[in-house]
């Protein structure tokens, strides 16, 4: 199973909305899909849940990365990175196997021009650290407000780029 995980707890998030998109695509290929939407998060999780303590809301979060053979981040930008609710998750993780040898892509979501290129690289970094299996093609989508309309990418070579990320990440 992929695990598609929305990089932010913001409603109504063009993440949530690209995640989807991702979903939907994986789907029509027959793979079997879950979205992890960080919205879910118990709200007291980075007290209850980190540094060896147990919460068991956040426990099916574990159990749902335990159970995806494959992860896809989309992350958005937030101050030139990506969110602290992400990192925060990753930190809640079991340590040092939860990400360990799991195959990962990375899709950055921006209406600035640059696509989260440079939170990409911040999570990448984190990921590697981690050991997992970080895929090297990363799709950036900046001005995603001008090539996103109805659930729908509007732009064709964003469309070329999320196909070829698709198929890339199928056969990692």
């Amino acid at each position: 199973m992929i695990g598609i995980i929305i990089g932010t707890n913001r409603e109504g998030s063009l993440s949530e909305e690209i995640a989807i998109y991702y979903k939907k695509e994986l789907e029509i290929l027959n793979q079997k899909t879950i979205l992890i939407d960080l919205k879910e998060l118990p709200k007291d999780f980075q007290f209850t849940a980190l540094y060896g303590k147990k919460n068991p809301a956040f426990e099916k979060f574990q159990d749902l990365i335990d159970r995806c053979e494959k992860l896809i981040f989309v992350a958005p930008e937030y101050n030139n990175s990506y969110p602290g609710i992400l990192k925060s998750f990753i930190e809640g993780l079991r340590h040092p196997d939860s990400l360990s040898s799991k195959k990962v892509c990375l899709v950055g979501v921006s209406t600035g021009v640059l696509g989260n290129a440079i939170g990409l690289s911040h999570l990448n970094d984190i990921l590697s650290y981690l050991n997992a299996n970080v895929l090297g093609l990363r799709v950036k989508l900046g001005s995603l407000d001008l090539h996103f309309k109805e659930g729908q990418i509007t732009s064709e070579t964003y469309k070329s780029f999320i196909n070829r990320q698709i198929h890339s990440f199928l056969a990692f």
